[in-house]
């Protein structure tokens, strides 16, 4: 009886705890359940009717508030990090080799860092790259340049088909294509599903034997982002699309660096000729997606959104952070979900691998510029096309791998293994084609070295190639003077008859 009444206290306090840990876990279960309802009145109590292929950010902004407000914020471009960010930066001036690695092509122009999405239309009229166009027919790039840069693409496509929206030139629709990118780029206006609102993913899928909709959902959040981060070229040999700029993904041989490269030499395509060289160019655009495919994120099972536009919560409402932006800007958001170390420690781990793969990269650069430089050298001491040929594919070879790790834009971080790999062989074919180049020459009675050219600044390079910058740059102001306001006019009036049609 005694040791009964000794124990009762105990059990009692025992008693008291479970009872106190039980009630707090039920409280975590019903504000839970609380908040999945906010969340669920919030998604499917829409305030306005979405209109089909609706282009506008404002609009979709009244219903989803909160992926709006964090969009809006890719308006913010000073974002500097070690290796560029999201600020605007002459790539040109930072790595004037670029000049020449891309003489006779548009890009030794002008290539800047991308911003964010926000000015992604704004970005595409300014560049040098796409001219000073005079009328719609006018102008160096053709109308596939704008595909990823606004919503009202895939408006127009279901207005008037792919091919025809590929057709002519990109002056022809300056004043339709207004909306910088935005949720109906990868958003369906009535269930907000994620969706491939551009056929050229689709086609490549297709063409992998692959069908894209058998895609889960959390490939999709990676998917949605491969419609434009993704390696392309213009194909206007395209079956009942001859002559048109149709965009295509080369991946009917496979999604890596070599069957890519594998697929144009079969099909001998080339983006340009180089001007010094005379080699047959690719320009690699940006293999984010291919490249990230490689790397051990990817093994795991982790999308482009997990790091890009990680979930938050604001009170009760859980959502996805729409402000597509480096990891590197919030580290705790995207990074430290997984990994448990400290910023500092994370921080420092990114950069030493992209320091690492920029030093063997800018190796790889100084190898193929002396290429280029030293091809023109042996045409000019009487070279012929045959002893030539060999050359010439190395280079378009070397270049092709030393691009295609310079222009995925994260590689670095996406893949470094893949990435330094690629960098390797492009340094290994171009000391291959130099020391083809060298008995060449000697053959033309040149035995000493070739002078490496004075290009240590951007204009000292575009000189060295002979870029008339200075015209092109004053063409360039006259047309956003005098063209993209009457562009902008346009588009507003019909704006203001969308405004006026919904009311």
């Amino acid at each position: 009886m005694e040791n009964n009444q000794k124990r009762k206290p105990w059990i009692n306090w025992l008693l008291f705890i479970v009872t106190i840990a039980l009630v707090f876990v039920l409280g975590l279960l019903a504000s839970s359940i609380t908040e999945r309802r906010a969340e669920a009145q919030f998604a499917y109590k829409p305030k306005v009717k979405l209109m089909d292929y609706e282009p506008r950010h404002e609009v979709w902004a009244k219903n989803y508030p909160l992926e709006a407000e964090t969009y809006a914020q890719t308006a913010d471009s000073s974002l500097r990090t070690a290796y560029n960010g999201n600020a605007m930066i002459d790539m040109l001036e930072v790595d004037p080799r670029l000049v020449v690695l891309w003489a006779g092509y548009g890009f030794a122009k002008d290539y800047n860092q991308g911003r964010g999405h926000y000015y992604a239309v704004e970005d595409l009229r300014n560049s040098l790259r796409t001219g000073a166009p005079k009328g719609p027919n006018d102008g160096p790039m053709p109308s596939t340049c704008w595909v990823c840069k606004s919503p009202d693409v895939p408006r127009l496509m279901n207005k008037m088909g792919p091919t025809e929206f590929y057709k002519g030139k990109w002056a022809a629709k300056g004043e339709e294509v207004v909306n910088a990118i935005g949720c109906a780029d990868c958003h369906d206006t009535e269930t907000m599903d994620l969706k491939i609102t551009r056929p050229a993913l689709i086609e490549g899928f297709e063409a992998m034997g692959k069908d894209i909709n058998k895609a889960t959902h959390q490939e999709m959040r990676s998917l949605v982002c491969a419609q434009c981060h993704v390696e392309y070229y213009f194909d206007k040999k395209r079956p009942g699309a001859e002559g048109v700029a149709y965009l295509t993904f080369p991946w009917a041989k496979g999604t890596t660096a070599e069957a890519m490269l594998e697929y144009y030499n079969e099909i001998e395509f080339t983006d340009w000729t180089h001007a010094l060289s005379k080699a047959p160019m690719l320009k690699v655009q940006h293999p984010g997606w291919e490249l990230f495919l490689t790397g051990i994120h990817a093994e795991r099972g982790v999308s482009c959104a997990d790091c890009h536009m990680p979930y938050q919560s604001n009170g009760g409402q859980k959502f996805t952070n729409h402000k597509m932006v480096s990891p590197l800007d919030n580290i705790a958001g995207s990074c430290q979900v997984c990994h448990r170390e400290s910023e500092q420690t994370l921080i420092k781990n990114v950069y030493d691998r992209q320091a690492k793969l920029i030093e063997i990269r800018d190796q790889a650069e100084v190898e193929i510029v002396h290429a280029h430089v030293e091809a023109k050298a042996a045409w000019d001491a009487g070279a012929t096309e045959k002893e030539m040929k060999d050359v010439l594919h190395l280079i378009r070879e070397a270049q092709w791998f030393w691009d295609y790790a310079a222009a995925s834009h994260g590689g670095s971080f996406h893949s470094p293994v893949e990435t330094g790999r690629i960098i390797a062989i492009a340094i290994d074919k171009g000391k291959e084609a130099r020391i083809k180049l060298a008995r060449i020459l000697a053959k033309h009675g040149i035995m000493e070295p070739i002078p490496y050219p004075d290009i240590s600044t951007k204009a000292k390079a575009q000189k060295f190639i002979g870029l008339p910058v200075e015209k092109l740059k004053k063409e360039k102001q006259e047309f956003l003077k005098t063209v993209v306001p009457e562009w902008d006019k346009k588009a507003a009036a019909r704006e203001a008859k969308y405004t006026s049609e919904r009311n």
